[in-house]
């Protein structure tokens, strides 16, 4: 055999197995970034469902813009009633401590400015139009437990200011309000 053949395949060889190494470690990338977006998300919103997470990624959608879609909820039954409670604004910090807001962040920053300050009017309903289009391209299943987590933690907040001496109606009429337009977002496009 000509070695001048031989050594075109080897380069040859080597080539492609270099394009090849190439190639896996681009896709090993890029399903290291997948997995810590997955890991932020879920910090975040609080959603633990990978096929939930999994999709939010496949959209495209940033932990940034998850942490408003977790946040816009709980600021606006916070505000549902005119002014913001000492007990909802702690329940609104702890909510957002626990889904990885930390008290520094800018996210939590804003959290804490918005519950000092009423938002811009309108946020709710940006959250709503936003919600409706996410459902609308997400499973039934994916914007059940989408609903299920970003409306619970504001039954929370919403639960946190107790009626009347702690007793009686936890939830007022205009959180109850709130809180039906939110499921409205998440419901309309799985019924």
């Amino acid at each position: 055999m000509n070695s001048s053949l031989y050594e075109c395949g080897l380069s040859l060889e080597e080539a492609f197995f270099r394009k090849r190494d190439a190639e896996l470690i681009e896709q090993h990338r890029k399903i290291e970034k997948m997995e810590r977006t997955r890991a932020a998300l879920s910090e975040i919103s609080g959603i633990h469902d990978p096929k939930v997470l999994d999709k939010l990624i496949a959209l495209d959608i940033s932990p940034e813009v998850l942490a408003s879609i977790a946040v816009v909820p709980l600021i606006e039954i916070a505000w549902a009633d005119g002014h913001v409670d000492v007990r909802e604004h702690k329940a609104v910090l702890e909510a957002a401590a626990e889904n990885g807001m930390g008290k520094g962040s800018v996210d939590y920053d804003l959290l804490d400015n918005w519950l000092n300050h009423r938002p811009p009017a309108g946020l709710l309903d940006a959250w709503v139009h936003y919600i409706e289009g996410l459902c609308a391209i997400m499973s039934e299943q994916e914007c059940h437990t989408l609903k299920a987590e970003l409306i619970g933690r504001a039954r929370k907040v919403a639960e946190a200011a107790g009626g009347i001496l702690g007793v009686a109606f936890k939830i007022s009429s205009q959180e109850r309000a709130i809180l039906k337009k939110m499921e409205d977002a998440c419901s309309r496009q799985t019924s």
